[in-house]
């Protein structure tokens, strides 16, 4: 029933829609004639090379790219006969479904090596680039729960980035899918490969600090989430962390003893008891992008 909704779905979205298909050719093909905009097949469940070239046919006639996705917990049985669960047995699987879709003259094609260890996950996508030049979809998948899961998924693609290694990702959590979209962007952010909402700059606690620091940082993050326009705010402890250290930063905040600073590129703005300056805070940013707008 899923696979004869995607039409449906098609008709109300304004982005891509992607079919991520596995055990079922058939359901390939059903997805192709919905008018999906790409397939995704695993080469470990999909079936027969006869299966993958009938849906490569179905692909063809609508333009339709294929992304072969390998992953390290559904692998090939002969494969991981001949070299376990590891690197070489990823890079092996993908470029035998490379072989059998460039064999039907197709080449719209996108290649993801997924595991949940992360030099396992390094390994393969270096390899393969040095024998394809089709583009990558990096990821480390299940990574875990939203702690743990993000660290672990930062851990890897931002080195395959760095490496210049992706062109599309996904960040697997064992949570809602907006965090897994939020610490996709945090990452591309950090590497200076997107911007997008604000970037949070908080010190850590220490002897100087007299304001409920880890509480108002958590509380900022969470009141400027609407804010799309990039812009860099601070939450420091201390005047030392504040205007000084922290004047790069587009607005923030400066704790004192039961008061703040709000500043604005290290020029200080006003003072305020401590009980005040989120909410100040959040009305210096908000009237600041209503006027970026309006100009």
């Amino acid at each position: 029933a899923a696979a004869f909704s995607l039409a449906a779905i098609k008709e109300q979205i304004s982005i891509p829609l992607l079919a991520d298909i596995h055990f079922n050719h058939r359901l390939a093909l059903i997805a192709v004639e919905q008018g999906v905009d790409g397939l995704r097949l695993n080469p470990g469940n999909i079936g027969s090379a006869a299966r993958v070239r009938e849906v490569v046919a179905a692909c063809k006639d609508r333009a339709v790219p294929i992304r072969i996705g390998v992953n390290g917990g559904s692998l090939e049985k002969d494969l991981l006969i001949k070299y376990g669960p590891t690197p070489e047995a990823l890079v092996e699987s993908a470029l035998g479904h490379v072989r059998l879709l460039e064999k039907e003259n197709f080449t719209q094609i996108k290649i993801s090596l997924k595991s949940s260890d992360v030099p396992a996950t390094l390994a393969a996508y270096r390899e393969l680039a040095t024998r394809v030049d089709y583009p990558f979809h990096i990821g480390i998948t299940e990574a875990g729960t939203k702690l743990r899961g993000a660290i672990k998924s930062a851990a890897g693609i931002a080195l395959l980035l760095a490496d210049g290694l992706g062109d599309t990702l996904r960040v697997s959590l064992t949570a809602p899918p907006e965090d897994e979209i939020f610490v996709a962007f945090e990452i591309l952010k950090s590497l200076g490969l997107r911007k997008r909402g604000i970037e949070l700059i908080s010190c850590p606690t220490c002897g100087r600090t007299e304001i409920a620091l880890i509480e108002l940082a958590e509380r900022v993050e969470e009141a400027l989430a609407h804010i799309d326009k990039p812009l860099k705010i601070a939450v420091m402890g201390c005047v030392v962390n504040g205007p000084g250290e922290a004047r790069h930063a587009d607005f923030g905040i400066a704790g004192g003893k039961g008061t703040g600073l709000i500043f604005r590129k290290g020029e200080i703005l006003k003072k305020l008891p401590e009980s005040e300056l989120l909410s100040a805070l959040v009305a210096e940013v908000e009237n600041y992008v209503a006027d970026t707008v309006a100009s």
